[in-house]
């Protein structure tokens, strides 16, 4: 099993920049591929970018190519999202997921096990 935590979302102006963390317990974490997702308000929660458990493939959501990148280490239960060029639209609660299949990019929520409770990001104009 993986309980997950984010952390390092907050207010940030467009354009700017932030990193989110997800730091992981449990020893399933180095085989799971991770995933980050977003939910707005009155949106469904959507798929945004994910890594394989080695790190050596990642997939991106088409409205994040280009701005956001995804990461992990394993030697220090984590991964990251870098987020650059942020927009408005961007503001959301972000979430990170393990999927326990670690070798696979798959985009669909259901497909991941383990949820963190989720950050905010907010973005202003």
């Amino acid at each position: 099993q993986v309980q997950l935590v984010e952390s390092g979302g907050g207010l940030v102006q467009a354009g700017g920049s932030l990193t989110l963390s997800c730091t992981a317990s449990g020893r399933t974490f180095s085989s799971s591929a991770m995933g980050w997702f977003r939910q707005a308000p009155g949106k469904e929660r959507e798929f945004l970018a994910v890594i394989t458990w080695s790190g050596r493939a990642t997939r991106y959501a088409d409205s994040v190519k280009g701005r956001f990148t995804i990461s992990r280490d394993n030697a220090k239960n984590a991964a990251y999202l870098q987020m650059n060029s942020l927009k408005p639209e961007d503001t959301a609660v972000y979430y990170c997921a393990a999927n326990p299949r670690g070798t696979v990019t798959i985009a669909a929520l259901r497909e991941y096990d383990y949820w963190g409770q989720g950050t905010q990001v907010t973005v202003s104009s």
